[in-house]
């Protein structure tokens, strides 16, 4: 038998309360939809950035914590992983919570591999609750590539409609089912585009989708191959797409060029020959990974609509503060008041 919650006490108008007077100043709206320290630096005109951190394998929050100290004033942003590669590891919203407590500001990604539309929208909710304002939606690497190959992928809904999800609940306090959100989720939204996909010219327009759906900002997949990414930027400045989201490109600092051979087996991911030979021929193969980050960068800051890079220096995190400030970009702007 359920029992109904008490009505809260109506509050009583206390007596002899002045009323406003005529012609006293309104509080000015925000001009902001969020209450992000992102979307902030972006319309600041800020070259934002961000970076990753990988959840452990573990219950630990241990290397979570310590990363986000190192990188809490390199960078921006710094975006914790939903079990990535499909392998099970502390969640996003856990870790990014230590990242809150360490006062950075984390980018929580939410896959659509392994949860349904309910508890999509309940972590999304939790996820706020905490505190959480950035999420990343995404679809998620398939389960075979991980520890559970054997396990179901869900994908009740797409990752551009979870973005629709994330935008209903933000902008019209609906759930995707179409009941009211009383209190309602105000996350700035990020997704993931990869300009290095085939067809390469279907690449813009499912950037385009995902913009309509409701990104507020875009982290790309790891750049090598520049020619490319450029004819990329290019296609997306010719539908006005740089001037409807903030695009940020994604950036790897490479260890080794046996790193970078790995990678170049990795579908959806394009590594110059000359680049690996680069690498591979230098007397200190780590600083020469680090000085191509650096110089990466640098172009991307040329580079008609790219507003910011995303660092994914995952295991390498401690040389992400070296290749920010190699490049010019420290110390990390402050959101104005």
């Amino acid at each position: 038998m359920s029992v109904a919650e008490p009505k809260a006490p109506v509050a009583e108008k206390a007596s002899g309360a002045a009323a406003p007077k005529e012609g006293a100043p309104k509080k000015a709206e925000s001009p902001f939809r969020t209450d992000s320290k992102l979307e902030r630096l972006f319309a600041q005109g800020e070259f934002v950035v961000t970076a990753e951190i990988g959840p452990p394998k573990s219950a630990s929050s241990k290397g979570i914590r310590e990363n986000a100290k190192i990188l809490k004033d390199a960078t921006d942003g710094q975006n914790l992983t939903d079990n990535q590669t499909a392998i099970v590891r502390l969640s996003s919203i856990a870790a990014a919570v230590h990242v809150l407590a360490e006062g950075g500001n984390p980018v929580m990604q939410m896959t659509v591999r392994d949860r349904n539309r309910i508890a999509l929208q309940s972590d999304l909710l939790g996820a706020y609750s905490l505190g959480i304002r950035n999420t990343l939606c995404l679809s998620g690497d398939h389960q075979s590539f991980g520890n559970h190959p054997t396990s179901k992928n869900v994908y009740d809904i797409d990752s551009i409609q979870l973005l629709q999800t994330v935008k209903g609940l933000r902008d019209d306090k609906k759930f995707l089912c179409g009941e009211d959100c009383k209190i309602n989720p105000k996350f700035y939204i990020g997704a993931a585009a990869n300009p290095f996909g085939d067809p390469f010219e279907f690449r813009v327009l499912r950037l385009e989708k995902k913009i309509k759906a409701g990104a507020d900002f875009i982290q790309t997949q790891a750049i090598f191959d520049l020619e490319r990414f450029e004819r990329f930027m290019a296609m997306a400045r010719e539908r006005g797409l740089h001037k409807k989201v903030n695009i940020m490109a994604g950036i790897i600092p490479v260890k080794s060029a046996k790193a970078m051979e790995y990678m170049k087996t990795v579908p959806g991911m394009i590594v110059p020959d000359e680049m690996i030979a680069r690498i591979k021929g230098a007397a200190d193969q780590a600083s020469a990974g680090v000085d191509l980050a650096v110089e990466m960068i640098q172009r991307m800051r040329q580079i008609e609509g790219v507003r910011g890079v995303h660092l994914m220096a995952v295991g390498w995190e401690e040389k992400v503060p070296e290749i920010v400030e190699k490049a010019g970009l420290l110390p990390r702007p402050k959101v104005k008041e």
